[in-house]
């Protein structure tokens, strides 16, 4: 097993449930409310050492009251902390709605997040260096996305969600590049691509080719209940992509279940397994992780028996 190391953002969710999200202007009654442990980059970090990875977080929480919140689930997991700063100031808070068929609205504000830039990150280049696996996504400041990707020695797993303006040639060295049906467009736009036709049917799969196409060493489309596309480049140079399912479950929360996604394909890739193995695994956890309620505490731990696809 090689060390995976997380670049990424820390938050406090602010988790409240509610029948069905508001319309503009509407105001709805909450069912509860609660303060769970998140950010992108703590998620992954978490799910990979729940499923026992050797995991640490770069990373930053502020010196106010949700910083211990933000980090307890870090913690608990085993996840080393040592190079997440403490900054003046506020710890990032996701403000997450929740309604009843599982589908979840979310308002970030980055807090000490926004401190993860170049120079905060080039302090711990010897950590990043020396993992296996570094994951990194867009959650935290271009400067120190890229800095985490230009110190990495090991493979380059980059969750570019949200999409974020970013060096073409930091998402070419990606093995993977992770993102979901939408963001699949952004960074084929920051690689010059184009944008793509979806009457054919089949644009989900076209993005996926166009990307591996465009240099990316290897392409992870997530397609949440459908699964996944995986596309790698062919022994002739044309982009193969193969379909990934997911197994059938009843959804109640849909929070974090691509961050279990990452944090699972990181955990395998760092134990050596093919990219395309690893995907259906990680599947198979973003399966389970939609069935329970918040993000880290819905996370499979390797005890937990995973869904299987029919």
């Amino acid at each position: 097993m090689k060390r995976i190391v997380v670049v990424g953002s820390i938050n406090a969710d602010i988790v409240t449930r509610v029948r069905a999200h508001p319309a503009p202007g509407e105001t709805v009654v909450g069912e509860s409310l609660a303060v769970l442990p998140g950010g992108k980059g703590a998620n992954q970090a978490v799910a990979a050492a729940r499923l026992g990875g050797d995991v640490a977080m770069v990373g930053a929480v502020g010196s106010d009251e949700f910083a211990a919140p933000a980090t307890c689930g870090l913690t608990e997991s085993g996840v080393d902390v040592d190079a997440v700063d403490r900054v003046p100031g506020e710890t990032g808070v996701a403000i997450v709605t929740v309604a009843a068929d599982g589908e979840n609205a979310i308002v970030v504000v980055p807090g000490a997040n926004g401190t993860v830039d170049g120079s905060a990150v080039g302090r711990h280049r010897a950590l990043i260096g020396t993992a296996g696996v570094v994951v990194v996504q867009g959650e935290i400041p271009r400067s120190g996305a890229e800095a985490a990707a230009h110190a990495a020695r090991g493979r380059l797993v980059l969750n570019l969600a949200p999409v974020i303006d970013m060096d073409a040639e930091v998402l070419r060295r990606s093995d993977p590049l992770v993102v979901n049906e939408h963001e699949a467009r952004g960074a084929l736009a920051l690689l010059g691509g184009h944008a793509l036709d979806d009457t054919a049917g089949d644009g989900h799969e076209a993005v996926a080719r166009a990307l591996a196409a465009a240099g990316v060493r290897s392409v992870v489309v997530t397609l949440g209940p459908a699964g996944a596309l995986v596309a790698t480049p062919g022994a002739d140079g044309t982009p193969q992509v193969e379909a990934v399912p997911a197994p059938l479950v009843d959804a109640v929360d849909t929070t974090g279940a691509g961050d279990a996604f990452v944090g699972a394909l990181a955990l395998r890739l760092a134990r050596g397994e093919p990219l395309l193995a690893a995907a259906r695994f990680a599947a198979r956890v973003g399966a389970f992780t939609v069935t329970g309620r918040g993000t880290q505490a819905s996370y499979p731990s390797v005890h937990d028996p995973l869904p299987d696809v029919p």
